[in-house]
C-alpha cells in the first residue's frame, strides 16, 4: 500500500504540498501513520499541470526514497501549479522496484494513481491486459496492477469522449472499479481489491475510496475543502478556495473529513465536491 495527495486550488509551489506541512507526503514516506507498515521508500512520483504553457502535464519519478532526493527537494521550491498529483510508493511483493512501476501514470494529459491493490493480479493479469484496447495497452511501461487498471480507464475515457468533463472522469473510474472487481471474481477467485483511486484532466479530478471486501473498511483517505491551511502565515493573500484529497491529513486543521467507504469524491473546476455512492461497485459490469 502507498500514499498520495492531490491538490486543486490556487497555484501554489509544490513545496507546500511535498514538505512544508507538519504531516507532509515527505513526512508518510518516513513515517505513515494509518498504515501497519509506516515506510513508503520504494520511490516516488509528483505529476502537476502548467496550463499557461499547454494541457500536457509534467512527471518527475524515481525509484529514490522521497525523503532522500535532492532534486525532489530543490525542484519543488521553484515549480508551481493549480493542480499536483504526488504518490510515495510501497512495492508490492511481486512488483518491482523501477521507475516505470512509480505512480503517477499519464496518457494525453489525464493523470492516475492508485493506493491499494488488485486482489489476486496474478492470476488476473492476463485477462485484464486482453480486455484493453491497443492504445490502452501500449500505455503500459511497468508491471503494477495500478497501471493495468488505467488501461481499463483510459478505454472508458476515449469511449466516454463526449460526455461532461468531471462526470466523464467519474464514469471511467467507476467502471475501472466495477470491472477490476469482475475480472478479480472471474480469474482471481474474488480475492479483496484495494481501490484508491485519482484521476485528473488537468481541469478536474475524480477520487475514490473502495474495497471490495465485505468485512473491511479501504484503504484511508480524507477530503480537505476551505481557505487553504497550509501557508506559514494565515493572513496571506495567497489563501483561497483550496481542494486536497490526501490518504493522511497533511495538518490539524479542523476542516479535513474522512471520506466515507465506497464512494467517489468529484471535484469539477470551480465548483463544490461531491459525494457519489458505489453501491454497484461489485456488481456485473456492463457488457465489455
Amino acid at each position: 500500500m502507498c500514499r498520495f495527495t492531490l491538490y486543486s486550488g490556487p497555484s501554489l509551489p509544490l513545496s507546500a504540498l511535498l514538505f512544508e506541512p507538519d504531516h507532509s507526503l515527505i513526512r508518510q514516506s518516513v513515517h505513515s501513520d494509518e498504515r501497519s507498515e509506516p515506510l513508503n521508500g520504494d520511490g516516488f512520483g509528483v505529476g502537476w499541470y502548467a496550463p499557461e504553457i499547454g494541457a500536457e502535464p509534467g512527471v518527475f519519478r524515481s525509484i529514490t526514497p522521497a525523503w532522500n532526493n535532492r532534486n525532489l527537494a530543490s525542484l519543488s521550491k521553484v515549480v508551481t501549479s493549480p493542480l499536483v498529483l504526488a504518490h510515495v510508493r510501497a512495492a508490492s511483493v511481486l512488483s518491482g522496484v523501477n521507475e516505470a512501476n512509480c505512480h503517477p501514470f499519464r496518457f494525453e494529459n489525464y493523470l492516475f494513481m492508485h493506493n491499494g491493490d488488485v486482489g489476486n493480479f496474478r492470476a488476473v493479469r492476463r485477462a485484464m491486459i486482453e480486455s484493453v484496447s491497443n492504445a490502452a495497452f501500449d500505455n503500459i511501461y511497468g508491471s503494477t496492477d495500478s497501471e493495468h487498471v488505467f488501461g481499463i480507464v483510459i478505454d472508458e475515457l476515449l469511449r466516454l469522449s463526449a460526455a461532461e468533463p468531471a462526470q466523464r472522469l467519474a464514469d471511467a473510474v467507476e467502471y475501472a472499479i466495477r470491472r477490476t472487481v469482475e475480472l478479480v471474481r472471474r480469474h482471481g477467485d474474488g480475492a479483496p481489491c484495494y481501490l484508491n483511486f485519482a484521476l485528473s484532466d488537468g481541469e478536474h479530478a475524480v477520487v475514490s475510496r473502495f474495497t471490495s471486501a465485505a468485512d473491511e473498511e479501504p484503504e484511508s483517505l480524507y477530503l480537505y475543502h476551505g481557505a487553504y491551511p497550509l501557508q506559514a502565515e494565515p493572513g496571506d493573500e495567497a489563501r483561497g478556495t483550496a481542494r486536497l484529497v490526501s490518504s493522511e491529513r497533511l495538518s490539524d486543521d479542523d476542516g479535513w473529513t474522512a471520506i466515507p467507504a465506497n464512494h467517489l469524491v468529484v471535484l469539477p473546476k470551480d465548483e463544490e465536491p461531491r459525494f457519489v455512492a458505489l453501491d454497484g461497485a461489485n456488481s456485473a459490469t456492463r457488457a465489455a
